[in-house]
């Protein structure tokens, strides 16, 4: 298999060809380049290689850019140093992405997987398993972070008011009516669906802990045990509607209450 690096660490680059020859002898190092300008002139000016490992960030740029400026005819696995928790939103088929320092067993499951996917090759570019043009899409859409909604206009009265998110201890839903409360205990009606709320809020500060409750950390005062294998929240301010963590939920509620 011969593999062309696109990496702008020497260090990096030797231990890659290092942990290469450990898991695939067989393997051939046929090129390096550590800036998006030498990628391309190497891609330009040689015959294409079997597979690429490719950094993201270079020194001149994200290694994207070499896709706008000539033709990557190569599957690619991307090496990178973002979160591994955001990296396993966008494993695909037709790719992967290894967490740097790459280690020797992701690497070779790497290599396992483009053999795999290798004898089921289409000549038909739009029916490649390994179309660069959607792994790009795919993977530009999930390395941007989320624009998670910021404040809300809501009636006050005969008004209409923005109340900032930070504002917002939780939202519900009460018979056929949505609402959130604020911290200073005011109640405001809302427009907007629980699984339209699950998109526009910050998974980080808000839990989604039944189908008609979603509760922001700040607003947490107690927890308890329930009947059912669920968990009862004392929440501030109080709220009459009892806020349930429902069974299928509590295992990944109390992952994100000790983040």
């Amino acid at each position: 298999m011969n593999i062309f690096i696109i990496e702008d660490e020497d260090l990096a680059v030797k231990k890659l060809q290092k942990t290469l020859q450990s898991v695939d002898p067989a393997s051939t190092v046929v090129g390096t380049a550590d800036s998006i300008s030498s990628a391309v002139e190497w891609l330009q000016s040689n015959p294409k290689p079997d597979l690429i490992l490719m950094d993201i960030e270079l020194a001149d740029g994200q290694s994207f850019e070499i896709f706008n400026l000539t033709e990557v005819k190569s599957p690619v696995v991307f090496t990178t140093s973002y979160d591994e928790y955001a990296l396993k939103a966008f494993k695909v088929n037709s790719i992967d992405y290894l967490l740097k320092p790459v280690q020797k067993d992701e690497l070779q499951a790497a290599l396992n997987k483009y053999k795999e996917l290798k004898k089921g090759f289409s000549t038909n570019a739009t029916d490649d398993p390994m179309n660069m043009d959607h792994l790009l899409k795919e993977l530009r859409q999930k390395l941007q972070p989320p624009a998670y909604r910021k404040r809300f206009l809501v009636k006050h009265g005969r008004k209409l008011v923005s109340i900032d998110i930070s504002e917002i201890a939780y939202f519900f839903c009460d018979g056929r009516l949505n609402f959130f409360k604020t911290y200073d205990n005011q109640k405001f009606v809302i427009d907007y669906t629980m699984d339209e709320l699950d998109e526009m809020l910050d998974p980080e500060q808000y839990f989604r802990i039944s189908r008609s409750f979603f509760v922001a950390v700040r607003s947490i005062d107690k927890i308890d045990d329930y009947f059912g294998n669920r968990l009862i929240l004392g929440l501030k301010p109080s709220e009459s509607k009892e806020a349930l963590v429902s069974r299928e939920r509590v295992t990944e509620f109390k992952k994100w209450m000790g983040k």
